[in-house]
C-alpha cells in the first residue's frame, strides 16, 4: 500500500503542519503502508496558464514539477493534504498544485482513492480549511475519510497534545484501513456523482476542442 503526503507549508516539514503530520505517518507506518512526502516547499509548481493543453493532450505544458507529482497521485492508494491556515484557505503552494490538477478533476481520475487532510493554525478556523481540502479531494473523484486540525501553541506545540496526537494517528491507521477495507462513503457519493455529471458534460461540450478527456470520458462509459 502506497500513501502519499503532500505538504504546502513554506516551512515544509519543519512547521506546525509538519509536525502534526508527522503524527499521521506515524499511524500510517504502524498499519505497514509505504509512505511518501513532497514538500512543495523544495518542488517547483507554478500557476495554471490556463493554456488548455493539459485537455488537448493529457499533458501540462508548464515544464515544472506538476507532471511528477500527477503521476504520483495517479500511482498511490491514499494520499494526506496537509496545509496551514491562510486566511481560512490553503497556503499558495498548495493552492497552485489545486488549480494545475484541473485535468485531473475534469477526468475525475482518482476515482476510487482515499485521502485524509491535515491542518494547522495561529487562532482556529481549523473546520473551514480542512472542509475546502476535503471538497478538492471529491472533486478528484476520491474519498475525504476525514481530517485533524489544531491551532497551535507555540512553535510545534499543541494545546491538549497527547489528545490531538493520538487522534493523529487513528486518522493515518484510517486511511489505511479505508484503502485495504474500500470503505463505502455514500455520504459523499451524491456530490461525487453529481460532478461527475457536470464534467463529463463540460468535456462533452468542448469535445472537438479537448480530444483527450473526450476520449478519457468514452473510454471511462464503455
Amino acid at each position: 500500500m502506497k500513501i502519499l503526503a503532500i505538504i504546502g507549508s513554506p516551512r515544509g516539514m519543519k512547521g506546525n503542519t509538519g509536525r502534526l503530520l508527522e503524527e499521521v505517518l506515524a499511524g500510517v507506518a504502524a498499519s505497514g503502508a509505504e509512505t511518501e512526502i513532497l514538500s512543495l516547499r523544495t518542488l517547483n509548481v507554478q500557476p495554471c496558464e490556463a493554456c488548455d493543453v493539459c485537455h488537448t493532450t493529457g499533458v501540462c505544458n508548464i515544464k515544472d514539477d506538476y507532471e511528477s507529482i500527477k503521476e504520483k497521485l495517479l500511482t498511490c492508494d491514499g494520499f494526506i493534504l496537509a496545509s496551514p491556515n491562510y486566511i481560512s484557505s490553503v497556503t499558495a503552494q498548495m493552492k497552485a498544485l489545486f488549480d494545475r490538477c484541473n485535468g485531473l478533476i475534469h477526468c475525475m481520475a482518482l476515482e476510487g482513492t482515499y485521502a485524509a487532510m491535515v491542518d494547522t493554525s495561529g487562532s482556529g478556523e481549523d473546520e473551514e480549511v480542512l472542509s475546502y481540502m476535503g471538497r478538492f479531494v471529491n472533486t478528484l473523484g476520491a474519498y475525504s475519510i476525514g481530517g485533524i486540525g489544531s491551532p497551535v501553541a507555540g512553535i510545534r506545540t499543541f494545546p491538549d497534545e497527547k489528545n490531538l496526537f493520538d487522534n493523529a494517528r487513528k486518522l493515518g491507521g484510517e486511511l489505511c484501513r479505508c484503502v485495504a477495507e474500500r470503505q463505502a462513503f455514500p455520504e459523499q457519493d451524491a456530490f461525487i456523482n453529481g460532478f461527475s455529471a457536470r464534467m463529463s458534460g463540460l468535456v462533452g461540450i468542448m469535445k472537438e476542442s479537448w480530444p483527450y478527456e473526450r476520449e478519457y470520458w468514452e473510454k471511462k462509459r464503455s
